[in-house]
């Protein structure tokens, strides 16, 4: 476990997403939640930012030291944005949850 946490923090985390019957979604490799809502969700992973779009979208679980996400809720996308984009995404998501 002290291991995992470690690679965790320098961006080396293993990063797996396990999605069942486009109803629960699991996410490892997670670095920070950036932003959420019953609509969206921002991930910053060890593979670079995932955003995941649905409806009624919740988060189920969240384990910051593990690097776990469960998501419950109807999954439409899961996309993966290069840099420029992922500041883009954040910069959106930071005015509306000012």
């Amino acid at each position: 476990m002290e291991h995992y946490e470690k690679d965790l923090r320098a961006g080396n985390a293993e990063h797996h997403v396990k999605m069942n019957n486009r109803r629960n979604l699991e996410i490892s490799g997670v670095k920070e939640v950036d932003s959420f809502d019953n609509e969206e969700f921002l991930l910053q992973t060890s593979m670079g930012y995932l955003v995941i779009r649905g409806q009624n979208l919740q988060m189920k679980n969240l384990d910051v030291g593990q690097g776990l996400v469960s998501i419950k809720g109807k999954i439409y996308e899961l996309t993966y944005l290069d840099e420029q984009h992922a500041e883009k995404a954040k910069g959106f998501f930071s005015k509306l949850f000012k």
